[in-house]
This record gives structure tokens, sequence and C-alpha cells, in this order.
């Protein structure tokens, strides 16, 4: 196997990573608000709460002040060691527009962020995690 088939695997398995922690951010709320409905005391967990918080908080920091997330970085500079193509932006705002066709500017997914953390925040009042 060549090096550049390696660097693209490697880019491959940190847009996984990134894609598994957009999903633990969004699905996570989403089965905080249906444990509570359903009684699941594992959404209560002090662990995953604090984790699931902090997350969140990482995403829309980075966002208020134009970082672009690490890990966008990092697969970026394996698939440009590979002599694959590269995108530029943030990972959220590149897919969107891959997928949906949707452009928005760099405010409005700070805003977004902020509002799901807002939310994440609020369903530690509603749905309270505990030690």
């Amino acid at each position: 196997m060549d090096s550049s088939t390696l660097f693209l695997l490697a880019a491959d398995a940190v847009l996984l990573l990134h894609l598994l922690f957009v999903a633990f951010v969004v699905i996570g709320l989403v089965l905080i608000f249906v444990g509570k409905i359903r009684r699941w005391s594992w959404v209560r967990n002090f662990r995953f709460r604090v984790t699931h918080l902090l997350a969140i908080c990482l995403v829309a920091v980075q966002s208020w002040f134009g970082v672009v997330c690490p890990l966008t970085t990092f697969e970026m500079t394996l698939r440009s060691r590979a002599g694959d193509s590269v995108y530029t932006g943030s990972f959220i705002s590149y897919w969107l527009e891959t997928i949906l066709y949707y452009q928005a500017p760099a405010w409005a997914f700070a805003v977004c962020y902020t509002v799901i953390g807002g939310l994440i925040v609020g369903s530690w009042f509603w749905v309270s995690p505990r030690r």
C-alpha cells in the first residue's frame, strides 16, 4: 500500500471520527429528551452529560472565534498529503452545502451551535444529571 492510500485512509478515519462527534452531540440531545419522557435512567448519567455539554461548548466557542475545527484541519492536511482535493471552511458547512445544496455564512453556524448549546444547557434543568 502506498503512502497516498494510507493518507486517504487516515483522512477517512478522521472524517468518520468527526461524523461520530456530530452524531454524539445531535443524537445525544434527542436521546436526553426522549429519555426523560421514557424514563431512561442512563440519560441522567453525570459523565455522559458533562462530556455532552463540553462537546457543544467546544464547537460553539470555536465557531464564535472563527476557528476551524482541528478535526477538519487534520483531515484536510491528510487529504492534501495524499494528493486528494480538499475543501475550505468548516466540516458542517461543507457537508450541508454538498448534501443539501445549502449555503450559509459562518455566523449562521455559530448561532446554530449556540442554540444547540442552549438546548443542552436547558436539558440540565429539565433532565438533571445525577452523580
